[in-house]
């Protein structure tokens, strides 16, 4: 049995299909979805179906992101369609037919406002999509915390568990890992990865959305806090030696 957390999707489609066909996902495995899996990207629609035959399946913990929330928010309230559609949310609309709120099923506005969680904890690990006050348990963590706060060295947890987030995408395409928190937004819908970490064992899958992929582990890219420099909103800086081995396994796609 695996816990397996994938970071934002983003609306990549193809990426996400080409990433489950090699992880496999088992029945009696947990998949933890960070949030973010509709806009930016072309194919959010897809996006979603494929969310929700998953999670009818029974295996599927999907977590909310903020752009869930915001096109949440657009969809009875003028104002903030503005908004949304500032954030990516034409593309989205796009990938329903005719481009319209209306097109978009009730079944996707149940997934993402009924379904989809805010958090999810395990024995050893903490699950949001932004980030975590460190003082605070799961169930009484702000709004802004959970799904707006960047990933910028933030704090060990009081209870002692790992933190594992998307929301900061880093534009390496190499997730951060700070020891106790975890960072796999790997920009899947630009020139990135979407990520899926094994949360037990370390592996780590990324794909693109070209289907090209790579295995390597969360531990290649651990900053020990003697060597950590800032980490800004999608620009990381890590040593070179740090990643030999996933850039020795890189497939190409078909």
């Amino acid at each position: 049995m695996r816990t397996l957390a994938i970071g934002d999707i983003h609306g990549c489609s193809k990426a996400l299909d080409h990433l489950l066909e090699i992880v496999n996902p088992k029945p009696q495995d947990t998949l933890i979805t960070l949030g973010d899996y509709v806009n930016k990207g072309r194919d959010s629609k897809g996006v979603i179906d494929r969310l929700i035959s998953l999670h009818k399946q029974g295996n599927l913990i999907p977590l909310k992101g903020n752009h869930e929330i915001i096109m949440l928010q657009a969809r009875n309230n003028p104002l903030k369609q503005r908004l949304w559609l500032e954030k990516g949310g034409k593309a989205t609309l796009k990938s329903y037919s005719e481009g319209h709120l209306i097109k978009i099923p009730e079944s996707h506005w149940d997934f993402l406002g009924k379904v989809c969680i805010n958090s999810y904890e395990t024995a050893n690990h903490l699950f949001v999509h932004a980030n975590l006050d460190p003082h605070l348990p799961l169930a009484r963590q702000p709004e802004y915390k959970l799904f707006w706060e960047k990933f910028q060295h933030p704090a060990a947890h009081s209870s002692g568990k790992t933190m594992i987030c998307g929301h900061t995408s880093q534009k390496s395409g190499k997730p951060v890992n700070l020891g106790h928190a975890i960072c796999i937004d790997t920009w899947a819908y630009g020139k990135g990865w979407l990520s899926c970490l094994d949360v037990e064992t370390g592996k780590l899958w990324q794909v693109n959305q070209g289907g090209n992929f790579r295995i390597s582990h969360i531990q290649d890219y651990y900053r020990p806090s003697s060597l950590r420099q800032d980490i800004k909103d999608g620009s990381p800086i890590f040593g070179g030696s740090l990643f030999s081995r996933a850039a020795a396994i890189t497939f190409k796609g078909k």
